[in-house]
């Protein structure tokens, strides 16, 4: 199965308004990246995809990556330096281990809507909404090979 096919496009679409809402809490912008497979170790992969998608170009370096490898059955989410900075070591592992527990179940939507809600929730203490806020980086998935 084709990574872009994986979640069906009604699903995306709840996934692009999770990311929207999210973001209307917070300056931080989420992007969600699925593949097929992960060849490398899973933080070293979300890593890079972070690169590509130019997401450590916003201005307050604040982005945050879910990342998702179907066959591999690799998760991760990563923020970048702006939100490392502030935040405790373990700020992800409480949303990271909620994702999981639905995506265990085959709830891999609501895993995802749960993470990125989860991420504008805990975002907004670090980075509040601003009046003048830009959404700096597309609210749709990406989707590598």
């Amino acid at each position: 199965m084709k990574p872009s096919e994986f979640l069906g496009k009604e699903n995306e679409q709840l996934i692009a308004k999770a990311i929207e809402q999210a973001e209307s809490q917070c300056s931080g912008e989420i992007r969600v990246h699925i593949e097929s497979s992960c060849k490398s170790n899973v933080l070293d992969r979300s890593a890079a995809v972070f690169k590509t998608l130019d997401m450590h170009k916003t201005k307050e370096r604040n982005g945050v990556l879910l990342y998702l490898s179907i066959n591999d059955r690799k998760f991760a989410i990563i923020g970048d330096v702006g939100i490392n900075k502030v935040v405790p070591v373990d700020f992800w592992d409480t949303t990271k281990e909620i994702v999981i527990d639905h995506f265990k179940k085959g709830e891999f939507t609501q895993g995802i809507v749960d993470g990125i809600e989860l991420t504008g929730e805990h975002l907004k203490q670090y980075f509040p909404h601003q009046l003048d806020d830009v959404n700096e980086l597309p609210d749709e998935i990406s989707y590598g090979k």
